[in-house]
Order: C-alpha cells, then sequence, then structure tokens
C-alpha cells in the first residue's frame, strides 16, 4: 500500500528529512522514536531500532536500510525482512512528490503465524489498519514539519 502527498521542498532537502530516523517520532503514530544502532546512519546496511507505541502495547523492532539514494528513495525492512517500509520521492514543480509504501513481506506473513497461530491473520490484519491510517497521517506531518523550515 501507498500514498502520496506534495511537500514544498526540493528532493534534497526532504531526503535528508525523512532518511534521518531519528526524527521518526515528530510525525509517526506509531513509532515514537528511532535510533542508528553502532553509529549508523542512512546508508544501505545500516541498521536502526524503533521504539513503537500503541495504548495496549510497546515494543521495539530492529530495521536495516535497503535503499539509500539521495533525493530519490530511502526504505528499510523491519526485523530482517518481514515488513518493507519507504519513501520515495520525485521532483514535481518546485518541490516533491513523497510517497510512503508499506508491504507485508512472506518472511513476516510466516513469522506472524509462527508466533501467534491460529491468531496470526487478526494481528496481520491489525498492522495493515495501522499502515493504512498511519500513512496519511506520517505524510501530513512531514509536509508540516518540512514546510515549516
Amino acid at each position: 500500500m501507498s500514498e502520496s502527498t506534495f511537500v514544498a521542498v526540493p528532493p534534497d532537502e526532504l531526503y535528508a528529512l525523512v532518511s534521518d530516523v531519528t526524527r521518526t517520532g515528530e510525525w509517526s503514530p506509531v513509532c515514537k522514536a528511532c535510533w542508528w544502532d553502532d553509529g549508523a546512519g542512512p546508508q544501505v546496511g545500516a541498521w536502526f531500532t524503533g521504539r513503537n507505541e500503541l495504548p495496549e502495547r510497546t515494543w521495539e523492532t530492529r530495521s536495516q536500510v535497503v535503499a539509500a539514494d539521495p533525493g530519490r528513495e530511502f526504505a528499510w525492512e523491519v526485523n530482517d525482512g518481514w515488513v518493507h517500509w519507504g519513501y520515495t520521492l520525485e521532483p514535481e514543480g518546485d518541490g516533491t512528490r513523497l510517497t510512503e509504501h508499506w508491504e507485508f513481506l512472506p518472511k513476516g506473513i510466516a513469522g506472524f503465524h509462527e508466533r501467534w497461530g491460529e491468531h496470526a491473520d487478526a494481528h496481520i490484519e491489525h498492522r495493515r489498519a495501522l499502515a493504512e491510517s498511519g500513512i496519511p497521517a506520517t505524510l501530513a506531518a512531514i509536509k508540516k514539519v518540512a514546510e515549516a523550515r
């Protein structure tokens, strides 16, 4: 799934913002904090940890950067290939068309079935619903932060 918005900021400037995972808590409705592991940064192969918070639980995930193309794309996989998240950036007029995308990968679906058994499908649907509502909220918040600079 994916959604897009126009941000009145050039792609390179917007990329610097969205690839700084330490700022994720400023715009994500679920991921409240992220930090680079072992002093890493936004480059392919780098790992970071995220702290997610919902009313019913708090948990941490580790993610690895799988795309880091300044001004074009920043993406990562959660839990070593369970879920793919990312941003693509395309020049549009004086700004950028920012698209956020999310996909539950086969390894993640299998992992949820192993972990949750007969309740796996309900957990997968819950995560999908969180992404579906979270992506537009995240894009709106990134737009607000970026355009306020």
